[in-house]
């Protein structure tokens, strides 16, 4: 399983002084956290996109993406999450490729709608068309990387004739693709007719809830031919702070939970906590939390940790990486490999999607697998 941690790149007050980081500084404390990630031993950074303030991730994530590829050598590089509904995807497609070449191939992506609505109006969109812009523009995009000369003529765009998008993916392999929801079953059923990945960002949601979108997911997955329910590539998100003592650990982040921008206001800490996977307490307690995960996910392959929300100073995100990298993930990394069957499938690298295509196992949207299969 991969660990890593991923950021919306938010920049709120800091509830306990009142400080707002610049722009500058909220941009390079996204580098230092991709940095320090890799330098503690672990697997993904990835960060969202979005148009508006308060956040300053990027509006085109592979602009971060390819200066962090010069910047690090190993940890995968990804977005939470890319918007197919406003971005066009044959800019999807040129932007990915590049920034996967320019890394080597440490590049996959996160399909989503974004949580946003005025963006829609923004880009000339209309919001009651989210799924069907999410589905006809993620076909559009599949075909791009997949053949070299594109006729298409859809609902959202204008046509294509004849269209190559370039560059082409590093070694004809396009970056895997997790397809994003929280609460849309028919963006499961896209990532299982593809044969991709899917990635349920739990952090506000009960396990309940989550299992169920799972669930379809697999089931789907398996109804299309690409294997076992068991073989679906499964991602989860969380959130967690910590420290020694679980009450200074609560006593701390109660403030920055109080005041956060996508949930402050509502649910007490305790409750939230009680409903949600956030975890708040020791590294003892957050493996735990993380292990009973797989009670209601299965066996999964990819589990990111949102850390830097709220206005959290960049020293204390810095701190709570240290912990995920000392403490955490080589407890869970042990624990998952004792307890997950051979079966499980890799989590989907370059280098494993390389390794796929030489053995005739790349998905076929709809019908199964490839015909070496």
């Amino acid at each position: 399983m991969q660990f890593g941690v991923f950021s919306i790149g938010d920049m709120t007050p800091d509830p306990t002084t009142g400080r707002v980081p610049t722009e500058h500084e909220r941009i390079n404390s996204l580098v230092a956290i991709a940095r320090r990630a890799e330098e503690v031993g672990l697997d993904v950074f990835a960060v969202g996109q979005h148009h508006n303030p308060p956040f300053v991730a990027p509006a085109n994530p592979p602009i971060l993406m390819a200066y962090l590829a010069a910047q690090t050598h190993r940890i995968q590089l990804s977005t939470a999450t890319t918007l197919i509904t406003t971005t066009d995807p044959v800019r999807i497609a040129e932007d990915y490729a590049f920034a996967q070449h320019l890394a080597q191939g440490r590049v996959d992506l996160t399909l989503g709608r974004g949580n946003t609505g005025p963006v829609y109006p923004w880009f000339g969109k209309d919001i009651r068309a989210g799924i069907p812009l999410a589905v006809e523009n993620y076909a559009l995009l599949h075909r791009l990387w997949r053949e070299t000369e594109v006729d298409f003529s859809g609902r959202f765009r204008t046509p294509l004739q004849g269209f190559t998008s370039t560059p082409r993916p590093l070694d004809d392999i396009p970056p895997f693709v997790w397809h994003g929801s929280i609460r849309s079953p028919e963006i499961a059923e896209q990532a299982a007719y593809y044969g991709d990945g899917f990635f349920h960002n739990n952090i506000f949601w009960n396990k309940e809830h989550t299992g169920r979108m799972i669930d379809l997911y697999r089931s789907r997955y398996a109804h299309y031919g690409h294997g076992p329910a068991e073989q679906a590539i499964v991602g989860l998100g969380g959130q967690v702070f910590m420290r020694r003592n679980s009450q200074d650990a609560i006593r701390e982040f109660r403030p920055y939970f109080d005041r956060a921008p996508v949930y402050g206001g509502g649910s007490s800490l305790e409750d939230f906590s009680a409903q949600t996977p956030l975890t708040v307490g020791t590294p003892d307690q957050v493996i735990e939390r993380t292990l009973s995960f797989r009670d209601y996910a299965g066996d999964y392959q990819r589990q990111l940790f949102l850390i830097d929300h709220a206005g959290l100073p960049l020293k204390t995100v810095l701190e709570q990486i240290d912990l995920l990298g000392e403490e955490v993930v080589p407890v869970l990394r042990r624990e998952v490999a004792a307890r997950a069957p051979q079966s499980t499938p890799e989590a989907p690298t370059h280098a494993v999607l390389a390794r796929r295509r030489a053995e005739g196992r790349d998905p076929v949207p709809g019908g199964g697998r490839g015909a070496a299969a």
